[in-house]
């Protein structure tokens, strides 16, 4: 989860503080155009391929969700 909060964190220098809640896309932390560097970055992090088909923008929503949805699924 470091490389995805420094991912976040590197693209907005306006934000101080990224707490697990943050809704990342209203503040617009991840926008359209960092979205698909953002996927590529999940994928190589996680080691699997991300199907569009079955996530749900919900799934990145918050850093909590993509924890959940992403990083707690695999260590299961």
């Amino acid at each position: 989860m470091q490389a995805v909060r420094e991912f976040i964190l590197g693209r907005n220098s306006e934000i101080q503080q990224l707490d697990g809640d943050l809704d990342l896309i209203d503040s617009r932390a991840i926008n359209s155009l960092a979205f698909v560097e953002f996927i590529f970055l999940l994928e190589e992090l996680t080691g699997e391929p991300i199907d569009p088909e079955e996530v749900d923008l919900d799934d990145f929503r918050t850093l909590d969700a993509i924890e959940e949805r992403f990083f707690k699924q695999k260590a299961a």
